[in-house]
């Protein structure tokens, strides 16, 4: 019987096939948002206290665990405590880095990220930014946040123009999240890392494959898996569910309710 009544048709499948065959199943995830709650300073992110728990019993039952953020892969490693985690591989900066089995592979930067680095506080200034607008700097990509503006949207509004500008001008392109836009290399999205990832196992076709993420940037791998089902490989599209992006949970097999729903569903995928 299927304990989660929510579960859409396909996902059912998905869900089915890794639990009848997880040495060959592969399972995806987002960091922030997703296995990561969401907090004012990127700097301050931490994962779920469930999060690297779950994943290092599921680690030796499935057949591959993978992890596809925005951030530096050695960030995210740090941030959610999964350097002891043996077989967790961390795509980082959508997939131009890779830390696995604790080897970090970090390509160089394009000039215009060194470009874009250098104009952005004057651009920010003249532009009227809010003082509470901030540059996180990924190293590979450049992120402007407005959460902490008392009008947040507002001020993400304003700068998409600005920002948009100076991704043409640097020949970067403006990756849109949840209060935030970020300035990367083109050319590579969550999606292309998912399918590359998966390509190096079983030929392409694993028995099942499942991410999870939270916004926007994940569209991209839900594509993915939707590909690989219309392929014949079964898949589940995991939300998590918040308030701040509706888009992901209108194509999700399933919405939980943040990175504490992600580790709970985790959980009961361990307990079958």
């Amino acid at each position: 019987m299927n304990p989660l009544p929510s579960l859409t048709a396909g996902g059912a499948a998905g869900l089915d096939a890794i639990r009848a065959d997880p040495s060959r199943a592969v399972l995806g995830f987002d960091f922030d948002g997703t296995l990561a709650p969401i907090v004012d300073d990127p700097a301050a992110a931490r994962a779920h206290p469930g999060a690297a728990p779950v994943l290092a019993r599921l680690a030796p039952r499935v057949g591959a665990l993978v992890i596809v953020t925005g951030r530096p892969a050695a960030v995210a490693v740090e941030y959610g405590g999964f350097a002891g985690i043996d077989g967790l591989v961390v795509l980082g900066q959508y997939g131009r880095e890779r830390w696995d089995s604790g080897e970090l592979t970090v390509p160089e930067p394009p000039p215009g990220v060194a470009e874009a680095r250098a104009k952005l506080p004057e651009i920010l200034r003249v532009s009227g930014a809010p003082a509470e607008a901030y540059v996180e700097d990924k190293g590979l990509a450049l992120a402007v946040h407005t959460r902490r503006c008392a009008e947040p949207q507002v001020a993400l509004d304003r700068l998409r123009g600005i920002l948009g500008a100076l991704a043409e001008r640097t020949g970067l392109v403006v990756e849109p999240g949840r209060f935030v836009l970020e300035l990367r290399p083109p050319g590579m999205d969550k999606g292309m890392a998912l399918r590359s990832f998966v390509a190096e196992r079983d030929g392409g076709r694993p028995s099942a494959l499942l991410f999870a993420g939270d916004d926007l940037g994940d569209l991209a791998a839900f594509d993915a898996v939707d590909e690989l089902r219309a392929a014949g490989v079964p898949g589940v599209k995991l939300c998590s569910g918040s308030a701040e992006v509706a888009e992901l949970a209108g194509r999700a097999d399933l919405v939980v309710d943040g990175p504490a729903g992600v580790v709970a569903f985790l959980e009961t995928l361990l307990s079958t």
